[in-house]
């Protein structure tokens, strides 16, 4: 991960901590899915958002999201750097195959166009 994209990857769990500790769990799933969409194709980033992912789903006693998280962390480890679906927000209420458009801030970042826009 270059030092650009390691910065703004950083930025997003940290916003996503300072929202889970205001109460805002909404927020919070927000900045991770970022940070999901950053980390994909860096199997250890991306393996340490889902485990955030799962944590956060677990203070928020969501199962099917604490469910989701455990399959995605472990699948994170194994194919991070083989395949993975662009933009997708790593959520357990999307399929984990599924491409998404990437936010334009982010695509820029990760240096290449959003798909929608193709």
């Amino acid at each position: 991960m270059n030092s650009e994209l390691k910065t703004f990857y950083l930025t997003e769990p940290a916003a996503a901590a300072d929202a889970d500790n205001q109460g805002d769990v909404a927020t919070a799933f927000r900045h991770l899915e970022r940070a999901h969409i950053l980390s994909q194709k860096f199997a250890l980033a991306h393996t340490t958002t889902h485990l955030r992912m799962l944590r956060l789903g677990w203070h928020a006693r969501d199962a099917r999201e604490v469910l989701g998280q455990l399959a995605r962390a472990f699948a994170a480890l194994l194919v991070s750097r083989i395949r993975v679906p662009v933009g997708n927000t790593g959520r357990a209420n999307v399929s984990a195959f599924e491409p998404m458009a990437v936010p334009e801030d982010l695509a820029i970042v990760l240096g290449h166009q959003n798909p929608s826009n193709t």
